[in-house]
């Protein structure tokens, strides 16, 4: 055998073991593909439920400084965007409590929004003073995906609750 015709046999071998390669790997990214998929939206997801948890730590902290809670993103000084690219967020203010919306801009991801309440101290302290208040926070998550605007959590009766349509994620008092 010339050493012209060793080199394409060569050549050949090593072409169908990295096709035999690429096949393998090709097989194992689709049988791991959905749970993949499902980490990356887990991921992007992240990025709203971080901000809307700022958002409502960002409320807590004007409201202790002013008596106030923010209407604007911007003035709580936390450095957020309201808008990215799976996400835009917005505020709705009362007198006693903001809600700290993100809403996905993608039908796959899920929607959040964040609930911060004006309350008695004496409901997080019993020895605190009955005419101070404090703030108490809640993060719920749409219970589905899609990029409708989540219902508002309520505190009602001494306790927080999500809105319709939503699952509770954290609540903190401040």
């Amino acid at each position: 055998m010339s050493q012209q015709n060793s080199k394409s046999a060569s050549i050949a071998s090593n072409t169908r073991e990295c096709l035999w390669i690429l096949i393998f790997f090709g097989i194992v990214f689709l049988i791991c593909r959905p749970s993949f998929m499902v980490k990356l939206r887990k991921n992007k997801q992240w990025e709203a439920r971080e901000y809307i948890s700022s958002l409502n730590k960002g409320q807590q902290a004007y409201f202790a400084k002013k008596s106030v809670f923010s209407t604007y993103v911007k003035a709580l000084g936390i450095g957020i965007k309201i808008e990215t690219k799976n996400y835009n967020y917005s505020i709705l203010t009362t007198k006693t409590a903001t809600f700290n919306y993100g809403v996905s801009k993608q039908k796959d991801l899920t929607s959040y929004v964040g609930g911060v309440f004006v309350i008695p101290a004496t409901q997080v302290n019993s020895n605190a003073s009955k005419n101070k208040i404090t703030t108490t926070s809640i993060l719920c998550e749409a219970d589905s995906p899609g990029t409708i605007k989540p219902a508002e959590p309520t505190y009602q009766n001494g306790k927080l609750v999500c809105g319709t349509g939503t699952i509770e994620v954290t609540k903190k008092s401040h």
